[in-house]
């Protein structure tokens, strides 16, 4: 039996957007491989589009990114945009890829944080904040990128197990509703 709980999400939403946020705030500053960074904004922007997608992901995206852009010295903006985009993308489905199994979700995950990495750091580069290409990309979106992916792989097991162990089905955009089967 599975039963669609929105207080649930809310909770899960404002669980991972507290630990994402001081993340961001307090520990990836301070580690850094390169000039590259993690992205904690992204991983919850990720997370959200993963498990319940929709309006909700693309809502999550765009404040997501707008924390990181106030957070950081990067044009206003840019963050916000690539994040509404990519969580509007991945979370077009509406269905829960990390209660499918972690491995389910790292394609995309590592799809979606290759490509927003890669193009924050190249726009980055345009607008005069990077020396030249080499170090956009090399020294910034590839450690950038591997960071992040390295750091979203516990949200990933966290979500996807705790998903599956309560048979909660939070890709679905209808209220409460009990799915019987046969019916």
């Amino acid at each position: 039996m599975q039963i669609n709980d929105r207080s649930k999400n809310q909770r899960s939403i404002g669980a991972i957007a507290a630990v994402c946020f001081v993340l961001q705030i307090a520990l990836s500053p301070y580690i850094a491989v390169f000039n590259g960074h993690a992205n904690f904004a992204l991983i919850f922007a990720l997370c959200i589009a993963l498990t319940i997608g929709g309006k909700t992901s693309v809502i999550s995206g765009f404040v997501a990114g707008l924390v990181f852009d106030l957070a950081t010295t990067g044009p206003v903006g840019l963050m916000t945009f690539l994040l509404t985009v990519m969580s509007f993308v991945i979370g077009n489905e509406g269905r829960d890829h990390l209660s499918e199994g972690p491995g389910e979700a790292m394609l995309p995950a590592i799809a979606s944080i290759a490509s927003v990495s890669l193009a924050y750091n190249v726009t980055m580069l345009l607008v005069g904040q990077s020396d030249s290409a080499l170090d956009a990309i090399i020294f910034r979106a590839l450690p950038t990128a591997v960071l992040t992916f390295v750091c979203f792989i516990p949200f990933a097991f966290v979500l996807g197990r705790n998903r599956k162990a309560t048979g909660m089905n939070i890709g679905s955009r209808k209220g409460s509703r009990l799915n019987v089967p046969g019916k």
